[in-house]
């Protein structure tokens, strides 16, 4: 037994056992396709963590499967320095300003906010074939780099990360399949930095703060890390619309749970 909710109520071997599983899927999810955070963060809520502490144990929970997705995808990362450094600036500020708008918002506005948030992320990554087909002009057009929607596109991706961790990949992903002509796996690199990036910097925010279910972060940060590796050497095989279809089907279950 450990300490459990809130640090009042025991988290039991089911509970114990649940937050691990629930790491490795967060993990796996954003090392395959993002929308990790769609399934960690509904678990911590159905266990009874108030939905801000959730946010911020979540956000620094998780961060370790990045840190292993990015080992993952380190052949993919590598050839991307330049994307890389053009765009951890405005990632870092983003996310530090995120994590602070949070800290600024009381609890009860921001469990109003996490449904549409949620539903927000959601729809833009069902929605991401449809917009890149929509933006990509005509079929024997070349595809081309669109600089403002990249730079500002992350800016405001990283604000929304380091405010409300869950969806950050998805929305990532979005704007980055949108803005680069780029592969899938190129582009899942590149998200998975990114996403590294920002929420190492909204978890520090969070850590000098406090406020955290510690109990929480440990076992999320031990499956996360491991499921981060292992999604992946899966995302090279598994369609990438079977994956899109889990992860919206989790983001709208989610909805429903808040706002029920």
């Amino acid at each position: 037994m450990t300490a459990g909710v809130l640090g009042t109520t025991p988290l039991t071997s089911p509970h114990v056992l649940l937050l691990v599983i629930g790491g490795v899927g967060a993990g796996f999810f954003n090392g395959v396709a993002g929308g990790g955070s769609l399934i960690s963060f509904p678990l911590l809520l159905a266990l009874g963590y108030p939905a801000l502490t959730a946010n911020v144990t979540n956000t620094v929970g998780i961060w370790p499967g990045y840190v292993g997705g990015a080992a993952g995808f380190r052949r993919e990362i590598s050839g991307q320095r330049g994307h890389l450094v053009e765009l951890a600036p405005v990632s870092v500020v983003g996310g530090i300003a995120g994590a602070i708008l949070l800290l600024t918002t009381s609890s009860a506005v921001f469990r109003s906010l996490a449904p549409w948030l949620v539903l927000g992320a959601s729809v833009l990554f069902a929605a991401q074939p449809l917009l890149k087909r929509a933006l990509s002009g005509p079929d024997h057009a070349p595809p081309r780099t669109r600089p403002v929607l990249l730079r500002a596109g992350t800016f405001f991706a990283s604000v929304y990360g380091g405010y409300f961790g869950a969806g950050l990949g998805v929305m990532l992903l979005a704007i980055l399949g949108l803005a680069l002509p780029d592969s899938i796996l190129r582009t899942s690199g590149l998200r998975t930095a990114l996403s590294m990036l920002v929420n190492g910097i909204a978890a520090v925010v969070f850590l000098v703060h406090g406020g955290l279910a510690w109990d929480a972060v440990g076992l999320l940060a031990a499956g996360a890390l491991v499921g981060g590796w292992v999604g992946t050497r899966v995302a090279r095989s598994i369609p990438a619309t079977a994956l899109r279809i889990v992860v919206v089907a989790v983001g709208l279950a989610t909805v429903v749970k808040l706002l029920v």
